[in-house]
């Protein structure tokens, strides 16, 4: 079977068996089974989904990664495990890739990164712990593009994207019967403060951030009883990771004064931290190199700043000095990633196969 066709059927595979993060047993055992058909070495854990396979020779270790969970969502009527963010497609790529190089002479060893748990923020930490970067000098990455970023056709080097992070908190006041508010400390008075606040932090114009209220919930069923509990959720973002820092210390800052002028308790835990994108210019260029190999120089679009995050650069976090770059892969992507509907133009997932392997062999 030739490598298009072989990297659609491993697609078709994927996306009609979506698994969500951590557990993406069948996923992984369906990986293995590749692995073993291909002749090709892999290493698999008791205590984790995903693995690792490895080809080639040499001390030099050149890694790529592709994430495997899926969405939890509902599509048509039904909340179900669904690959809305394309990871179906990032893994047929990278095992496109892999098809092409495995009997290919090499002068170095390839790693290919099969890492569960993108979607939730940390698998690729439990890769990490796992050795996923032992010996790597290079890693390089992959993902669909939605169309608004990049058209079929187009590929970037780089993805260049924001921090993410998500501020968890617990109002404490009083509770206070409706017609005596003065006896308690209302938590959606809190709430309103809270509102208003976030929409007034402001940092320089020329890095995008942003911080909102996403999660809310108080109060019963009985219509007469001001609440004086609350729980409440944001959602912070922003292009960098020192950004982000000055970001957490404003918000704290402001949270504690708005419980002073309230008298109330507000307890507050940060969660699923995603770093912003720290790219090597050496990956990005090899990455260049490669796209203008296979598709020519109309192909080559420019690296894309995007406001999304991925765990993905929790591997250059960790591995201070680790040359990475994510290359997008443009595929007339609509409506749009998350999606539960999301379409692509399937000849992308060969596109991204060849840039992936050329990459791999020029690193």
């Amino acid at each position: 079977m030739e490598f298009k066709q072989q990297t659609e059927t491993y697609f078709d595979h994927f996306h009609a068996h979506p698994e969500v993060s951590f557990k993406e047993v069948e996923t992984t055992k369906k990986l293995a089974q590749i692995m073993e058909e291909l002749g090709v070495e892999y290493r698999t854990f008791d205590d984790v989904t995903g693995l690792f396979a490895e080809i080639g020779e040499g001390e030099e270790v050149i890694a790529v990664r592709a994430d495997i969970d899926a969405l939890w969502q509902e599509v048509n009527g039904k909340v179900q495990a669904n690959h809305s963010c394309g990871h179906d497609a990032n893994m047929s790529m990278v095992l496109g890739a892999l098809l092409r190089l495995k009997d290919e002479s090499l002068n170095k060893r390839i790693r290919f990164i099969f890492q569960p748990a993108e979607e939730q923020g940390n698998g690729s930490l439990a890769m990490i712990e796992r050795g996923a970067l032992e010996g790597v000098t290079h890693l390089f990455g992959v993902h669909l593009r939605p169309q608004e970023e990049l058209p079929f056709g187009k590929v970037t080097p780089a993805l260049h994207h924001g921090s993410g992070i998500f501020l968890k908190g617990k109002i404490t006041g009083e509770d206070a019967h409706g017609a005596r508010p003065h006896q308690g400390k209302n938590a959606i008075d809190v709430i309103a403060a809270i509102h208003q606040f976030v929409k007034t932090i402001y940092f320089s114009p020329f890095e995008s951030y942003s911080a909102k209220l996403t999660n809310i919930q108080t109060g019963g069923e009985s219509l007469n009883i001001i609440p004086g509990s609350a729980t409440f959720a944001l959602d912070v973002r922003s292009q960098s990771n020192a950004l982000m820092d000055t970001m957490k210390v404003r918000l704290e800052e402001g949270l504690r004064a708005i419980a002073v002028l309230h008298g109330v308790e507000i307890d507050l835990k940060w969660d699923d931290y995603t770093p912003a994108a720290e790219v090597s210019d050496e990956a990005m260029e090899i990455a260049s190199q490669a796209i203008r190999n296979v598709l020519g120089d109309e192909a080559f679009a420019e690296a894309i700043q995007t406001t999304g995050a991925d765990d993905f650069h929790f591997y250059t976090i960790k591995q201070p000095g680790l040359k990475a770059a994510m290359v997008g892969i443009g595929a007339d992507l609509t409506p749009g990633l998350h999606h539960p509907d999301m379409k692509f133009n399937r000849e992308a997932l060969d596109v991204g196969a060849r840039v992936l392997a050329e990459t791999l062999r020029l690193a």
